[in-house]
């Protein structure tokens, strides 16, 4: 892809998204490769091919390298070296199984997998964000019939050492109560901004006007999404034993490949990454299930084994 002159012209450096779960060097031997060399072998390998992928990629492209404990802190190292520490974005936790493993002295639930952009703060602008959950859009309600739609009240105050002297004061309710902060704490408002708030039926003092002030914040003001996080349950994204049912249902005589990804995992990382018609690279590619995702998702993608 990157010397091969029409394929480097079609390829080089535009590519979105790259995921890769390598060979995790784990000591042991699989029914498709042996998974047992020396960390220099391994880490010359992943190096020579780290080097092209790099080219490979768009500049806000971001690269993401699935792997577990045993080589995750070397890999980490590595992509600092190529590409560069400041465009490490994120190590997500992968809880990869839910039940005890009894053999272990500890049982290794999550998988590491590192993300690293192109350019950090061309990624930064292009990444998506996820989903809304249906639990955090259920904690907006709308109790005082606001015809700015639903709300819910947070905290009117904020951390003493980081608010000005005019953040301060003795604030008083519509009702008459008398309100000081809180000790440690201040008005997150000054008293003018306060009472700008209060004519605007911004603040919440209770159904009965007697509390102290919250504000409201409208769930029309508020982003369609949310940041993603790097704790990823199987709950959100699946678990090991999904892949192998979803590679089993498909060919259910076969032998299915020994560490297949669930497709929910792959979809929450393309969804990240990627736009609908961008490109998804997999060179790693095993069973195949990032180009599966990548093709219904309407990404164009590469991948090979």
């Amino acid at each position: 892809l990157t010397r091969v002159p029409e394929l480097a012209e079609q390829y080089v450096g535009k590519v979105k998204c790259i995921y890769i779960d390598p060979p995790f060097n784990t000591a042991q031997t699989f029914a498709n490769y042996e998974d047992n060399l020396e960390h220099s072998i391994w880490l010359t390998m992943m190096r020579d091919r780290l080097v092209h992928l790099r080219q490979l990629l768009s500049d806000d492209g971001s690269i993401w390298v699935h792997l577990d404990e045993s080589e995750a802190h070397r890999m980490h190292l590595l992509l600092d070296e190529i590409f560069g520490a400041g465009n490490f974005v994120a190590k997500v936790a992968w809880q990869k199984q839910y039940g005890p493993d009894n053999r272990s002295v500890f049982t290794q639930t999550d998988d590491s997998i590192l993300v690293y952009a192109k350019r950090f703060d061309a990624f930064r602008t292009v990444r998506n964000f996820l989903p809304r959950t249906a639990a955090q859009d259920a904690s907006y309600k709308n109790p005082d019939n606001d015809p700015r739609g639903p709300w819910k009240a947070e905290n009117f105050t904020a951390q003493a050492g980081r608010g000005p002297p005019t953040q301060f004061y003795t604030l008083t309710t519509p009702s008459g109560n008398q309100f000081d902060p809180p000790a440690g704490r201040c008005w997150l408002y000054t008293k003018p901004r306060f009472e700008e708030l209060v004519q605007d039926n911004r603040v919440w003092f209770g159904s009965d006007g007697n509390n102290r002030p919250a504000v409201k914040r409208f769930r029309s003001e508020v982003m369609d999404g949310r940041v993603p996080e790097t704790w990823w349950t199987y709950q959100e994204v699946g678990h090991n034993q999904d892949g192998k049912k979803e590679i089993k249902a498909l060919f259910p005589d076969e032998e299915p490949f020994s560490t297949p990804k669930p497709e929910r995992l792959l979809e929450r990382i393309i969804h990240i990454a990627t736009n609908p018609g961008e490109i998804v690279l997999d060179v790693f590619a095993g069973s195949g299930t990032t180009a599966a995702v990548a093709h219904k998702m309407g990404r164009r993608w590469v991948a090979c084994e």
